[in-house]
């Protein structure tokens, strides 16, 4: 059993209360922080915590947070993203519903590492029971002494504030994010200027992932040398892992980072193998936007070697035979899932959640959702494979923001790893109209947690 830093209260009847979470060891984080360290010693172990971002970019937490400006008489501000949106990833709002205190928690030791006296949780809009616990939280943190002015006699004041968001995937970009907690329209912005120089209401922000932020808790509990123990090379501590499709054991998971992939997906431990006995075909790793992968390259890597649940060990041979870790949606495909079905439903969420702000967008996700839906429906031809691969290379690195990229990969995978697939519907219209693929199916985001 592997350990874990997130979810080891997460049986516990009423951990989503203070008192209980307070119980547990829940706070003292935030005691050990304003009462024994700076901010720029807590700064200093989440640098040695090796943490990465855990929202899908994996980018250095410490290293994001030295980045921040502090001109003097300027707010500063900590601005935690919510906004959980990409299909097969749900493992923020299995954190937010069931251990709300550990965001709450994370919020308070970050915003005082960075100076920040003003901070906010931008939740999805969808998400309205979420949104409801967390100010429940936030307001039990309050009434306990750890929010508010002068906090522990620390003279260190904070406010939180829950923001629910505009109802858009682009939204979980950290720039249209903060376009939309000043009340905008959702558009991405052009960088330079970045936010922690330029971010919400122009002032120097760091946004922050909700899992990311909660890990701030027992790094600054155990230090961050203690925290880099866990997990392998540059991928340290433990990450949360959204499993879902044809398996036998769908939910969230924590794993130390390092864990096979294979072992992952086949342990009782965790997936408990593929549902129904049936032989594992392919494997999205870090949610849709991600490369997928076939069975083949699955558990060992194009050089022989064991295929980890890492940043490195998923990314080893580029995108010709490797994927990313991304955001940890782990979707698993049996033997009898179509892939160009699947990459259809992407390409159709894709399209329908571009902001059309850049043209290779705006009009290249309609384009591949269009040509993959006439491929799937059997009146697909050779020619039309080929210019979803022409679509997909001239939209990827053409956009101020990642969608376009997230948009394209699936495609580009699908086409490089399954293009047999897609031949055979456009060689057996007949048979590709009548026979009943089904869409892999997704587990409940709320289910609860197996252990």
């Amino acid at each position: 059993m592997g350990r874990k830093l997130l979810l080891e209260h997460i049986n516990e009847p009423g951990i989503n209360t203070f008192d209980v979470y307070r119980q547990k060891g829940g706070y003292r984080a935030v005691e050990k922080a304003l009462k024994t360290m700076s901010p720029d010693d807590v700064v200093e172990e989440v640098k040695k915590s090796g943490l990465r971002g855990r929202g899908g970019a994996g980018f250095p937490t410490g290293m994001k947070w030295g980045f921040l400006a502090k001109p003097e008489g300027v707010p500063r501000y900590l601005v935690c993203n919510g906004d959980e949106s990409e299909p097969g990833t749900f493992k923020d709002r299995f954190l937010m519903t069931h251990i709300p205190h550990a965001l709450v928690e994370g919020m308070i030791v970050s915003s005082y590492a960075l100076g920040a006296n003003t901070s906010y949780i931008y939740v999805r809009g969808e998400m309205m029971p979420q949104i409801r616990i967390l100010e429940k939280a936030i307001a039990e943190a309050k009434a306990a002494g750890f929010l508010g002015n002068n906090i522990l006699g620390s003279g260190y004041n904070l406010e939180i504030y829950v923001q629910p968001g505009g109802g858009a995937y682009i939204c979980g970009e950290e720039t249209a994010l903060l376009e939309s907690l000043e009340g905008k329209r959702g558009n991405p912005r052009i960088k330079p200027p970045f936010p922690a120089i330029a971010g919400l209401y122009g002032c120097p922000t760091v946004v922050n992932n909700v899992e990311s932020i909660a890990s701030v808790v027992p790094i600054v509990n155990d230090g961050g040398e203690e925290y880099a123990k866990i997990g392998i090379e540059r991928s340290t501590g433990t990450k949360l892992i959204s499993a879902s499709g044809n398996i036998n054991k769908p939910g969230v998971y924590e794993i130390e980072l390092g864990v096979s992939v294979e072992e992952f997906i086949y342990s009782d431990e965790y997936c408990g193998g593929i549902a129904n006995g049936k032989r594992l075909k392919a494997l999205v790793a870090g949610g849709s936007s991600v490369p997928i992968l076939p069975a083949n390259l699955i558990t060992k890597t194009a050089a022989g070697n064991a295929r980890l649940m890492t940043y490195e060990s998923l990314a080893d041979g580029g995108f010709q035979t490797g994927t990313m870790l991304g955001s940890g949606g782990f979707i698993v495909y049996d033997e009898d899932q179509c892939i160009v079905r699947n990459t259809w439903n992407f390409a159709r969420f894709y399209h329908h959640e571009s902001c059309g702000q850049c043209s290779p967008c705006r009009e290249g996700t309609g384009w591949m959702e269009k040509v993959l839906h006439k491929i799937e429906l059997g009146h697909g031809t050779m020619e039309d494979i080929d210019l979803l691969w022409d679509i997909q290379r001239k939209i990827e690195g053409n956009t101020i923001c990642p969608l376009g990229d997230a948009a394209a990969w699936p495609v580009a995978a699908a086409i490089r790893h399954f293009r047999d697939e897609f031949e055979w519907h456009v060689l057996n219209p007949q048979e590709s109209q009548t026979r009943n693929y089904g869409l892999a199916h997704y587990a409940d985001p709320l289910a609860p947690v197996v252990q």
